[in-house]
């Protein structure tokens, strides 16, 4: 006998990433049998969310206010400008604490298989922040898969275009790595971006 309420909920949870409907019905089932608090915290905490976070009108980035904290941040490097793929790829730079410019969030990348363009990943709004004033330097930081690579250079074209220096972050051997365990794209890339 079907439980509308119980398929519902796994529904829900199978629209996560990387959670299928073993998944799903795993995580619905523990909640409900075992943390019903946890549950209902959660419940509450995806209303909240849903309801309070917006995008950054400057950066683009998921903030409660108008204007996130990086944006309004008067001690970071006005003359920088980083442009990331996601809110979670802006987090991993962040932790990093080594770049203490701005940013700009396109919330996606190129992909023309499905159907998203440049009007799509918010392009008109990096450009008319990035000649807004003050910018020296746009450090495009997007993936390096082959819709990232597609989406740089789509990026950079615009910018350059505009007159603004435009570099990518360089990639290469992981530190603590080995190169026998290396796979040869990186090792290959490395040597042509050795310095």
């Amino acid at each position: 006998m079907a439980e509308p309420a119980l398929d519902a909920l796994v529904d829900a949870l199978r629209r996560l990433p990387g959670v299928g409907e073993k998944s799903a019905r795993r995580m619905a089932l523990h909640l409900l049998q075992h943390d019903r608090g946890g549950a209902q915290r959660l419940a509450l905490s995806l209303q909240a969310a849903v309801a309070n976070v917006r995008h950054c009108a400057r950066c683009h980035t998921f903030t409660e206010s108008e204007v996130c904290g990086i944006c309004a941040d008067g001690q970071r490097d006005v003359r920088l400008l980083c442009v990331v793929e996601t809110p979670a790829d802006q987090s991993a730079m962040e932790r990093t604490g080594s770049y203490m410019g701005y940013y700009f969030v396109l919330m996606g990348r190129l992909s023309p298989l499905d159907g998203i363009g440049v009007h799509d990943i918010g392009l008109q709004a990096l450009l008319n922040r990035a000649v807004a004033g003050g910018v020296e330097e746009v450090i495009v930081a997007t993936n390096f898969t082959a819709e990232g690579e597609a989406t740089a250079h789509a990026v950079g074209e615009a910018l350059k275009a505009r007159g603004l220096r435009v570099t990518r972050l360089a990639r290469g051997v992981p530190i603590g790595s080995e190169l026998e365990y290396v796979d040869l794209g990186t090792i290959a890339h490395a040597l042509v971006d050795r310095r």
